[in-house]
């Protein structure tokens, strides 16, 4: 497995280079005079193929999942880690061609879908880094025989921390369709999410470490 995982690294990596590379040439042909907001409009045929383009990504990341392992947690981790590694590269290219983002509360476009979802380049490597840090801790226990089974108020607790994150970056989607300024990001919110996530992560974690992933129980 660590074999699968150091390629699955260079996977994401190259990929991301690939994706910065189609926004340096989007950012030449619309930004000639550099990012920023309000958005320049796209063409509605772009902006479809843009939309595209993103959930090819998610494909890429999920068929890589998919073909390391039949078993669905290791897939879900799998994908998790790549997410992350291809989502923190991707920005480190960008600095590297185009010395952007100048700084790490620079705002950029996210996502496309299914709303545009638009903050501060740091909360998204915030994400990232957890993704990462947490798909490797549980592969690790998974690998050492635990069982990988949460109760629901676990899933409960970790959904509702993801769904705060996810409301963070969306609630003013509206103002990228309008061609405004956004108004500035709901840290408070962002926080609340992430930090319920990674409860439910920690609180998962210990429970495994203390043996209590190895007997199956009720799980959402």
């Amino acid at each position: 497995m660590n074999k699968h995982l150091i390629w699955l690294t260079i996977y994401a990596v190259a990929m991301a280079y690939l994706e910065s590379a189609v926004v340096v040439y989007l950012r030449a042909i619309y930004y000639p005079e550099g990012f920023g907001f309000p958005l320049a409009p796209l063409e509605s045929g772009i902006a479809v193929i843009e939309v595209g383009r993103e959930a090819a990504t998610l494909v890429m990341l999920l068929g890589v999942a998919m073909v390391m392992s039949d078993d669905r947690w290791e897939r879900f981790l799998v994908f998790s880690l790549g997410f992350g590694v291809w989502d923190i590269f991707y920005y480190v290219w960008l600095w590297i061609f185009l010395g952007w983002p100048p700084s790490l509360l620079t705002w950029d476009v996210l996502f496309l879908i299914p709303v545009p979802w638009i903050g501060p380049v740091l909360a998204p490597i915030i994400v990232s880094v957890a993704l990462i840090v947490g798909s490797l801790l549980v592969l690790r226990v998974k690998r050492q025989g635990a069982h990988l089974a949460l109760p629901a108020p676990l899933w409960l607790l970790g959904s509702a921390g993801g769904g705060l994150v996810l409301l963070s970056f969306t609630l003013d989607y509206r103002a990228v369709l309008a061609q405004m300024e956004p108004p500035a990001f709901r840290w408070w919110l962002f926080a609340t999410g992430v930090a319920c996530a990674t409860v439910a992560v920690a609180l998962g974690m210990y429970r495994l470490t203390k043996g209590g992933g190895t007997r199956q129980e009720p799980v959402v």
